[in-house]
């Protein structure tokens, strides 16, 4: 269907407030975060004065008190396996059942080690997001 004035595009999706837009702009007050521009942010939050608290200082601290240890963990389990591979042969040819040797089992459970690292790393993003939702809001309201 053509649009009315010919001097429309086809396809109106270029055109603010055209029929494809999810949500026309008529809203009155402030603009949601979600719908601002970057310039319509800037000088809305004082950035360099979050990044010098000490709220956002022990976020930081949490952060690294998490994701060391994992990574260490991580690193020290996967390598584990060439290294028991290499240097206690015997004991990763042991038969767990049929076929299946202690090798096959360790490599294995490297999945689920992946897998139980990345469940626990969501938990604590997830708490690292509330805690700088809470920094920046702060700061936010501060002002």
């Amino acid at each position: 269907m053509p649009p009315d004035n010919p001097k429309l595009p086809q396809d109106p999706t270029p055109i603010v407030g055209a029929a494809t837009d999810i949500t026309p702009l008529t809203h009155f007050g402030p603009k949601p975060p979600h719908e601002r521009t970057a310039a319509e942010e800037a000088g809305t939050i004082n950035w360099e004065a979050i990044a010098a608290s000490a709220r956002f200082k022990e976020l930081l601290r949490a952060k690294r008190r998490f994701i060391i240890p994992a990574m260490i963990v991580f690193i020290v389990y996967y390598f584990a396996l060439p290294v028991l591979v290499g240097y206690a042969q015997p004991l990763m040819e042991k038969r767990v059942f049929g076929a299946v040797n202690l090798a096959y089992l360790f490599a294995l459970s490297q999945f689920f080690m992946a897998w139980i690292i990345a469940a626990l790393y969501v938990r604590a993003a997830n708490r690292f997001d509330r805690q700088a939702r809470a920094i920046i809001a702060k700061d936010s309201s501060a002002r």
